[in-house]
């Protein structure tokens, strides 16, 4: 599958403007008011822009902040320092539409790592497991078979 970084302007037509607003100006949704923080279906959220694959289900556990979290991701990410609202953050990335997804902290599972990665549901666009192949993930399949 190929994933493809959008034009600003067509994303304008196509994205919600919460969508819009969280991917493409730094934005975050409020928590406990919003589509995946209280997901427990299996699947793969994937990059709503682009459709890169980020995170598992299997990987997301609930940190009580009113956002998905996940421990670590199952797709290329990027990192890099914020320094918005006078606090020192490490905020996450798409690797190829570049869009905001939200903050990795390190206070997350021990036994997986001990990150964090809190994500706006806006930047995400669910893959139900049952899914995956139909919809061009089959790569992910796997992860669910003995899961059923």
């Amino acid at each position: 599958m190929k994933y493809k970084k959008v034009d600003k302007k067509m994303l304008k037509e196509i994205l919600s403007p919460i969508q819009y607003n969280v991917t493409q100006e730094n934005g975050t949704e409020p928590p406990f008011r919003n589509e995946y923080w209280d997901n427990d279906e299996p699947g793969i959220y994937v990059d709503i822009v682009s459709g890169e694959p980020l995170f598992s289900s299997l990987d997301k556990f609930d940190h009580g902040c009113g956002w998905p979290s996940f421990s670590i991701p199952i797709g290329e990410i990027v990192t890099r320092k914020d320094f918005n609202f006078n606090m020192v953050r490490t905020e996450v990335r798409s690797m190829i539409a570049d869009s905001h997804l939200g903050h990795v902290f390190e206070d997350g599972p021990k036994d997986k790592g001990g990150f964090r990665f809190c994500i706006n549901s806006a930047a995400l666009r669910f893959i139900p497991a049952d899914d995956l192949e139909m919809e061009g993930y089959s790569e992910f399949a796997y992860l669910f078979k003995e899961k059923k």
